[in-house]
């Protein structure tokens, strides 16, 4: 079932990534559960859905904080990518993003925008056989502020050559919406896995 995409013509679409494009959202709490158990953190359901957008490096800071932990920030994020990775196999796409991609690719030129690292994002788009898609890929090193700051999607519509009101931005999360609504973009809110 396509997604329906609001009136009017688009010169681009910009994507987000875990959640979005890949339906890997219930993949990626079950690392972080496990990541985190080592050091005897935990993120509940709840509270991952309602941090999605957020870069790791602040869920693990605000973890501490809030559990009262110390977990080493860059190895613990090094491990919940290293389990993630080892279940990109089971993961497949969201089919009404998927239909979108393969209606409008080659038409006009497509980007992703993901609060996830450059190495997340390549090993997810490759899995699904998509990474050939995306004339662009804005990553977590690639801007300093991110969702719901706009800086990521702007920065793809540069790299695009196009104006940000011609682009149409597909997120499953607030944060993301809020940061296409920042850039002046319009978007498409992409069901929950328990929606769809």
């Amino acid at each position: 079932m396509l997604l329906p995409l609001p009136d009017g013509e688009f010169k681009a679409y910009l994507f987000d990534c875990d959640g979005t494009i890949t339906d890997s959202m219930p993949a990626h709490h079950r690392a972080w559960l496990a990541a985190l158990g080592e050091w005897g953190g935990d993120f509940p359901e709840e509270l991952f859905y309602a941090w999605g957008g957020r870069t790791v490096v602040d869920v693990i800071t605000d973890l501490n904080t809030r559990q009262g932990l110390s977990m080493p920030v860059a190895e613990v994020a090094a491990r919940r990518e290293e389990l993630f990775q080892a279940m990109l196999p089971q993961i497949g796409a969201v089919p009404g993003v998927l239909e979108h991609i393969e209606a409008s690719y080659g038409r006009i030129p497509f980007a992703v925008v993901s609060g996830s690292t450059r190495e997340s994002v390549t090993a997810s788009l490759s899995a699904l056989d998509l990474l050939d898609r995306f004339a662009a890929l804005v990553c977590a090193e690639d801007y300093a502020r991110p969702k719901p700051d706009p800086e990521g999607y702007l920065l793809a519509a540069r790299l695009l050559g196009v104006d940000p009101a011609d682009c149409l931005v597909f997120e499953d999360t607030p944060l993301g919406v809020a940061a296409a609504g920042a850039a002046g973009m319009r978007y498409v809110l992409v069901p929950p896995p328990w929606d769809r």
